[in-house]
């Protein structure tokens, strides 16, 4: 039996899906609720915190009546996920103001209909924290925490944030496959699990410890307005997870 379990805030909190009775999922849910107060309270970075804030504060004028998230964001979905997806950081008008990862902007619409429709969203669209949205057997993050100045951070500020994404690794015991979306996750990933500075390619594959890293063009605006990353090639990314998923599954747990 599953239950959502809601954080709470000021403005809504990501959430992530418990699984009553099992161990395994309850310390990653304990070592998340961890991680997760640490990440929202974070100033290590003066820059990236000086921008969020006045975005939040100024807003943009399709936004003006809402109340800004404007804080770093934390992961959100299935803690017994198989599957992690990367990204970069918060969109400023998007995460940043919903808060949640990859909500509220075309970046986080492009996504959750590529994962709808491969199975592991329970609707296509990622509007809002409150939207009922629901991850199966996936878990998204990102390298950074907070909306980088023209998408992108300094890398002081990746240096900062890799101690979050290396924790929620540690807690995310299931994990078998990481699709990094775009260049700058890709590599700090291999970076982390220990492979180095590896070429970066769409749909190219590499094995990382104990990981697979698939690595992906990022679903911005850009990159899906002129094509570069269309709904059918993302699709094929995370077709090709579970395929990796299984696999990795049968040589852990022989029949």
């Amino acid at each position: 039996m599953l239950r959502k379990r809601i954080y709470k805030a000021d403005v809504p909190f990501p959430y992530h899906m418990t699984e009553d009775g099992n161990s395994r999922v309850h310390v990653s849910n304990v070592l998340l609720d961890a991680i997760n107060r640490e990440i929202v309270d974070c100033t290590l970075c003066p820059r990236l915190n000086e921008y969020r804030n006045s975005v939040a504060r100024i807003k943009t004028r399709r936004f003006r009546d809402e109340a800004y998230w404007g804080k770093p964001l934390t992961g959100f979905g299935d803690p017994s996920a198989r599957i992690l997806v990367v990204g970069l950081a918060p969109a400023a008008h998007g995460g940043n103001r919903t808060g949640r990862m990859f909500t509220g902007d075309s970046s986080g619409e492009f996504l959750a209909s590529s994962l709808y429709r491969v199975g592991h969203a329970s609707q296509p669209t990622s509007l809002s924290a409150h939207d009922g949205l629901t991850l199966k057997d996936v878990y998204i993050t990102a390298v950074v925490r907070c909306a980088p100045p023209a998408n992108k951070p300094l890398p002081s500020e990746l240096e900062n944030c890799s101690r979050y994404l290396q924790r929620e690794l540690d807690a995310l015991r299931n994990i078998r496959v990481i699709v990094c979306l775009g260049a700058v996750a890709f590599y700090q990933i291999t970076k982390l699990t220990g492979c180095g500075r590896k070429k970066f390619s769409h749909l190219a594959i590499t094995e990382c410890g104990k990981y697979m890293v698939i690595a992906s063009y990022h679903p911005s605006r850009r990159n899906t307005q002129t094509r570069l990353l269309t709904a059918e090639m993302l699709d094929e990314v995370f077709l090709t997870a579970d395929q990796l998923v299984h696999r990795r599954s049968e040589v852990a747990e022989p029949s």
